[in-house]
């Protein structure tokens, strides 16, 4: 469809000097979409709940500049009790999501969902409506594929497309089933099936190769997989765009395999520089230069035979310099970058939109300076390009990028890298943030989004940034968590409350620079030199995990209750790993052998295996049900155990010899015990060892030997249980009673915040 023929979309009207950006409705029609809300309401809530709605959607309905816009009403005739209408089928879901949630106390999350519904169902007092601020809700990161997406099916993800609709996301990257794509382009071009054998890496490093950073390790890439991917995005795809979302898919960024040197030798290819802490045999990518004429029929190639396949939204995403500095800082190469690619798109589609992840610009900000970002961004026509300030929480670009310099951006939340657990928040910059950046001067701000490395952790943060995307001003903190605890749980309970309180003000509230990789001596390699602060007062955690535990006898059948009763035990005893780490080095400094062993026998022989045994009770927590997910979507024993390696390299070593040590790290029943205490066994032996031989300790050598018990976990075959074992209430309750009065008399001690009684 030519330019001219496109939905012209302006920004929110406060931010009305920004550049518009050619963007086309859903492709599907009001009735289609209307009928998938349906469908996604039966999923929910089953056939008799979802015939008290009737749902229309209706594109004229949206505010100015095609704002998504919802109505809700009860008709006064009819055996329905509420009347639904949306401009999209997400606003609609959006707009039934909030009747759930205000209306009727229920909650739909990640880690479970809580749908006592009234019977009756309430009528709707008037007439209730919203209009979003925000053209774009947008959501994912590129490495979300990897760490959390990549063993799915389909039945996962359609219940997470459900809470993409209930949560207003309609913009969402749709990269799965590439590979299959770039296989038909690779032997189209010349390459035989080992060049691309050697190329791709294993499905759980997949991110990394996508945007050029790695290739090979944890492969080959069975051909099995590609099919089972392929087919897996047509429903993906079909079920995104029949609720009016609009998938973002991928496009060619510039990286190329060896192979393709081998078959156009006089190509003008450069090798980049390593990535992270792996070396060549692994990284150092082949860029196409943006001068090639090849540079535009790979990537015009591989978007013709991709959009062929999966049709188009016209929005696609590249991200050529991700965590890799570019070859030249010169604007003119930095501008001729993205010139091809935008060029590439349009070659294959007219009507291309470019969407970039914004990491690159405050990773190396050295590089990055006015002159280099500036050049970069305006290698693409004014409103044909979006980019996504991906950390916008704690370090947004907008500021100091003029607004990325006339281009359109969405305000984006990232959170949390790797997929670690533990609590973490930035509550009150998420609350200002996205305001702030709309009523910047000039603004250039369309959306908001978030873009997790990982998701299905810390639900409440998510919670409060979807519904933001529908708000005009932040929110009162404190009545909101008050109000989410209550549905969350069905049911007013006030040592609930009061614990949401704690969390919110302490542990959620992180001010300033916040990374949420998870940086807690329990899961990472021990040494001498471990950072055990907190930027939250600890005793909060430990009172609000008191009253949690008091809150049990009334809410413990809810089973996002005993999520979130099992998270806060869980930071408890992470946080104790770090008490009795430093009591470990203290006596090792002391030469106390006494005191050595009996705080090292406390966390190898007893905290440790008890925080296992808690997460071993919870299905969400478990390493057999992420091994048995990777092994369920083989085809053979061979791939079964590929992806055994890749399910596990990914959470601890990260690479061949830990390049990227525990960057994914996570508290699950297996890994704990296993993995965790066994490098925690050896460490606090070492210790013992170098007091008894009056030796101090090397940390080389420990390194040199833990590595062999790292690399055998990896390697030893054994299975985990994919279902939880034991009453997880009768758990938690024995930590507790052991455990919360040493920890609050150490915090206390410490000159921490003292209990608060509800």
């Amino acid at each position: 469809m030519a330019l001219p023929q496109l939905l012209l979309l302006g920004v929110a009207a406060v931010a009305a000097a920004a550049a518009p950006i050619y963007v086309q409705p859903p492709q599907a029609s009001g009735a289609r979409q209307a009928e998938a809300v349906r469908e996604l309401l039966q999923r929910l809530l089953g056939a008799r709940a979802a015939s008290a709605f009737s749902i229309t959607v209706d594109g004229s309905l949206a505010g100015p500049g095609t704002l998504d816009t919802y109505r809700l009403s009860s008709p006064e005739t009819g055996p329905e009790r509420v009347a639904v209408v949306g401009s999209s089928g997400v606003a609609a879901a959006t707009g039934i999501y909030r009747y759930l949630r205000e209306l009727c106390g229920c909650h739909v999350s990640w880690s479970g969902a809580q749908l006592r519904l009234p019977d009756p169902l309430p009528a709707v007092p008037g007439v209730i409506s919203a209009t979003s601020p925000n053209r774009f809700r947008y959501y994912q990161n590129v490495c979300t594929q990897s760490y959390s997406y990549v063993w799915w099916g389909w039945e996962r993800w359609e219940r997470e497309i459900d809470w993409m609709a209930l949560h207003g996301i309609n913009l969402a990257l749709a990269f799965t089933g590439q590979e299959a794509i770039w296989q038909r382009v690779y032997l189209s071009l010349g390459l035989n099936q080992s060049e691309i054998d050697a190329y791709f890496t294993g499905p759980a490093f997949l991110a990394w190769n996508r945007m050029g950073n790695l290739h090979s390790w944890a492969g080959p890439l069975p051909l099995a997989w590609n099919l089972k991917q392929l087919y897996l995005q047509y429903r993906i795809l079909e079920r995104m765009r029949s609720l009016g979302m609009i998938p973002v898919l991928p496009a060619f960024a510039g990286h190329i395999p060896p192979g393709v040197l081998r078959v156009f030798p006089r190509l003008n290819a450069t090798r980049l520089s390593s990535w992270s802490n792996f070396d060549c045999t692994y990284s150092c990518a082949y860029l196409l230069s943006p001068e090639d004429p090849m540079f535009q029929v790979i990537g015009t190639l591989f978007l013709k035979e991709l959009t062929k396949e999966f049709g188009t939204d016209h929005i696609y995403s590249a991200d050529t310099f991700n965590e890799m500095r570019p070859l030249s800082s010169e604007p003119a190469y930095l501008s001729g970058i993205s010139t091809s690619i935008f060029r590439s798109m349009t070659g294959a589609d007219p009507s291309a939109v470019c969407l970039m992840q914004g990491w690159l610009f405050q990773h190396q900000p050295d590089f990055w300076q006015p002159a280099q970002v500036r050049a970069l961004l305006r290698g693409v026509p004014i409103g044909r390009m979006v980019v996504l300030d991906l950390f916008a929480e704690s370090k947004p670009v907008y500021p100091w990028t003029e607004s990325f310099y006339g281009q359109p951006f969405i305000w984006c939340m990232l959170h949390n890298f790797g997929g670690n657990h533990g609590l973490f928040g930035t509550v009150e910059s998420i609350n200002r943030g996205p305001f702030e950046a709309r009523h910047f001067p000039n603004s250039t701000m369309m959306g908001v989004g978030l873009a997790p490395e990982g998701i299905e952790q810390n639900d409440m943060v998510y919670e409060l940034m979807t519904e933001l995307g529908w708000y005009q001003e932040p929110v009162d903190l404190q009545l909101w968590v008050t109000g989410y605890a209550t549905q969350r749980y069905g049911s007013k309970n006030v040592q609930a409350a009061a614990a949401w309180q704690l969390l919110l003000r302490g542990v959620y509230n992180c001010s300033g620079i916040c990374i949420n990789h998870n940086r807690s001596p329990l899961v990472h390699r021990p040494s001498l030199h471990m950072n055990t602060e907190l930027w939250y007062n600890r005793t909060e955690v430990y009172e609000a995990w008191r009253l949690l535990q008091e809150a049990a006898g009334e809410l413990g059948t809810s089973s996002t209750f005993r999520y979130d009763l099992v998270d806060v035990t869980r930071q408890a005893m992470q946080q104790l790993v770090g008490d009795y780490y430093q009591e470990i080095k203290q006596a090792f400094q002391r030469r106390s052998l006494s005191d050595l062993l009996t705080a090292g026998g406390v966390l190898v022989y007893d905290l440790l295996p008890e925080l296992d045994g808690l997460l071993s009770s919870d299905g969400r927590f478990l390493l057999g049900h992420w091994l048995k997910e990777a092994r369920s979507v083989a085809t053979s024993d061979r791939e079964a155990e590929l992806y055994d390696l890749n399910a596990r390299n990914q959470l601890t070593l990260w690479g061949p010899n830990g390049n990227i040590l525990d960057y994914a790290n996570k508290q699950l029943g297996g890994l704990v015990l296993d993995y965790y205490g066994v490098r925690w066994s050896l460490f606090v032996s070492a210790l013992v060892e170098c007091l008894n031989a009056g030796t101090p300790f090397h940390q080389d050598q420990f390194n040199q030997a833990v590595f062999q018990v790292e690399r055998g976990f990896i390697y030893n075959g054994k299975r985990y249980p994919p279902r939880p074992a034991g009453d997880t209430l009768d758990i938690i309750k024995k930590i507790f009673l052991k455990y919360y009065p040493s920890a609050m008399e150490q915090g206390l001690h410490e000159g921490n915040w003292g209990p608060l009684h509800p």
